[in-house]
């Protein structure tokens, strides 16, 4: 993510109430490297993005988005694997992430991903008032036992 890259991923943000809504200053963190970010691009267009942070040996997913008439193309694929590379090569053990619990299709996306439901937060989010499912998904393989 490029601080050129702001104003495309706020204007795909506002097409996403979904996803927490940051402001152009969040962002800009990414761009100057506080926290990974990373987008997807069409015919030079930004069409999705995600920021995450490394947090001792975890990876954390802040906050991702595709456009909505982008979506089911791979941009999301591409843009979490991308991210989740980047933890391994951190040496994270695993990832994890909040989401709506009425985002029905996110869910499936990370299940698909490797995720699984390990919590729920309460009243996490508001503009609705709703409820976070955490999710996580081991990075490093297990042990071998033998």
């Amino acid at each position: 993510m490029r601080k050129e890259d702001v104003a495309d991923v706020m204007a795909i943000q506002s097409a996403c109430p979904e996803i927490a809504q940051w402001t152009p200053r969040d962002y800009a963190r990414a761009a100057d490297g506080d926290m990974a970010g990373w987008c997807a691009e069409e015919s030079g267009a930004v069409c999705g993005f995600l920021v995450a942070r490394r947090v001792a040996n975890e990876l954390e997913v802040l906050n991702f988005a595709v456009q909505p008439e982008k979506r089911r193309r791979g941009f999301g694929r591409a843009l979490l694997q991308e991210a989740l590379a980047w933890g391994k090569k951190l040496a994270a053990d695993r990832a994890f992430l909040e989401v709506r619990v009425s985002n029905l299709a996110a869910i499936r996306f990370y299940e698909r991903h490797g995720f699984e439901v390990t919590g729920r937060r309460p009243r996490y989010y508001s503009a609705p008032i709703e409820d976070a499912l955490v999710l996580a998904a081991a990075l490093a393989a297990p042990p071998s036992v033998g």
